[in-house]
Formats: structure tokens, C-alpha cells, sequence
């Protein structure tokens, strides 16, 4: 007689919800404190919602910071770059290393392992002497070239393209379609789970990056958002409100990003044939 298990599913349930409702809770905070006034935020006392309800940071926000939307479009232009290279890049090299034969295929695969050990710290002060000396230091292509790749979504896309029928290609090409045909009209729209996620990870990730463009950029004028959120912090005082505000604008295009995506994130993948 098998145990009688019911009381997992509630339980699993309560645990699940009690996490999210913790790791939402610092958002929430943030988002109202964006409605607060400073004294409010620095106050001795605690409070979660605003005693006095303000928008006020967000219209002086942009007096206090007039490159705030020049940050903005820098992010915009980086990141949106970032992932239309990666979705490109890293699916085509995904898909050479899972169907392509060519002489040094493991030793490529093997490479591309051993960068996913490397952490970042590691590869900081090498990637800066090469962008010095290539002239890239303050320029959008100085942060959009060393992310245009990246050896963990190259690794799932071959493990994607693992698992794809191979009768699809196959009748692709006694259709006359190329190789490249195959992949960019027949493989790459059935990839589209893959690559949204991908998408996703590689927008948050461009997006919320601060240390590259620390590293990369000096000039006020080609800060990215995260970096210019530092211009609200000074030596005596930091403006918690519009830090708060800014924030706040900020996670905007990562929940628009992952509505947008979410529905192939997490739909799996039919194929039924095709003409």
C-alpha cells in the first residue's frame, strides 16, 4: 500500500508562494520608495508605503541628471545589439557544433567548456588592455563586441539542436535548400523556445551589467543606465529617491522584455512536419 503523499502538493505550494512573496517584497519596497520623499527614506523609522505620496522624484530626476535619457539610449543601443548577435551568433555556432562535421569539432566544443570555468574577474584587466589598445575605450562597440557571444547559450543551443528532428533538414535539403538555407528558413523559426529564453537572459544580463561598462566607459555621455545611476550617490549625501525612481524606470524594458517572450519561454516545441 503506497503512502498517502497529499499533503506534499500544499505544502510544495506554501513554500513556493512564501519564496516568491520574499523575493518580491525589496522590489515592492524600491517601487514605493520611489514615491517617497528623501527625508522619508533616510528617516529613522520603517515604512513601506508612502506617509507622503510624491512624483516629484521622477520630474526632478532629469533636472537633477540631464543625461539621464542619453544613458537610457546608450543601454537601449547596447543591449539591444548584444542580443540580436547572440541570438545570431551563438545559434549558428550552436548549431555547427551539433550538426556540422569539420576537423577540430571537440576541440572547439572542449573550448568552448573551458570558457564557461573562466569567471569574469579573471579575463577584466586582459580585456581592457585589448580594448585600449584596439581604440575601443568610451564606444558603444567596446561594450557590444566582447558580448556579442557567449559560451553558456552557444553550449544550450548545441543541446537544442541536438534533440531537432533531422528528417526536417533532410527533407529541406532534397528540397534544394542549403545548409544555411536549412538552418535560417526551416531550423531557427522552430528554435524559437530556445531562443527566447535566450533572449531573456541575454537582454537581463546586457541590461543590469555594471561592471563592463565601468570598466569600458569614463566619459559621463556614454554611461549606460546602471552605470549613471551612481551620479545620484555623492560623498556626503545620496539622493535615495531618485536612485529609487531611476530603478524603478529601469526594470521597465526587463518585464516588457520578458511578457513579450515569456510565451515561447515556456510553451515547448511540436513539429508536425512542413511543406
Amino acid at each position: 500500500m503506497k503512502p498517502n503523499r497529499t499533503w506534499l502538493k500544499p505544502l510544495l505550494y506554501t513554500i513556493l508562494i512564501g519564496y516568491s512573496i520574499v523575493t518580491f517584497l525589496p522590489f515592492l519596497w524600491a517601487m514605493l520608495s520611489s514615491f517617497k520623499p528623501l527625508s522619508e527614506i533616510v528617516g529613522s523609522g520603517f515604512t513601506f508605503f508612502p506617509k507622503e505620496f510624491t512624483v516629484s522624484n521622477y520630474v526632478e530626476m532629469f533636472e537633477k541628471e540631464p543625461l539621464f535619457l542619453r544613458w537610457m539610449l546608450n543601454s537601449i543601443i547596447v543591449t539591444v545589439c548584444m542580443v540580436g548577435l547572440n541570438l545570431l551568433f551563438n545559434s549558428m555556432a550552436g548549431y555547427a557544433l551539433a550538426r556540422i562535421e569539420f576537423f577540430g569539432k571537440k576541440f572547439w566544443f572542449f573550448l568552448v567548456l573551458a570558457v564557461l570555468m573562466i569567471p569574469m574577474q579573471v579575463t577584466m584587466i586582459p580585456s581592457f588592455l585589448v580594448l585600449r589598445a584596439l581604440g575601443w575605450l568610451n564606444t558603444y562597440q567596446g561594450l557590444i563586441i566582447p558580448g556579442a557571444i557567449n559560451a553558456t547559450f552557444i553550449f544550450m543551443m548545441r543541446q537544442f539542436f541536438l534533440n531537432f528532428p533531422k528528417e526536417l533538414e533532410e527533407a529541406a535539403q532534397m528540397d534544394g535548400l542549403s545548409k544555411i538555407g536549412t538552418f535560417f528558413r526551416i531550423v531557427l523559426p522552430l528554435a524559437k523556445p530556445a531562443l527566447a529564453a535566450q533572449a531573456i537572459f541575454t537582454f537581463m544580463g546586457g541590461w543590469n551589467d555594471f561592471m563592463r561598462p565601468l570598466i569600458v566607459m569614463s566619459d559621463p555621455e556614454m554611461f549606460t543606465l546602471t552605470l549613471g545611476l551612481n551620479a545620484f550617490k555623492g560623498q556626503y549625501i545620496s539622493f535615495w529617491n531618485y536612485i529609487m525612481a531611476a530603478s524603478t524606470i529601469m526594470t521597465i524594458p526587463t518585464l516588457i522584455i520578458y511578457a513579450f517572450f515569456n510565451r515561447f519561454f515556456v510553451q515547448g516545441i511540436t513539429y508536425t512536419g512542413g511543406k
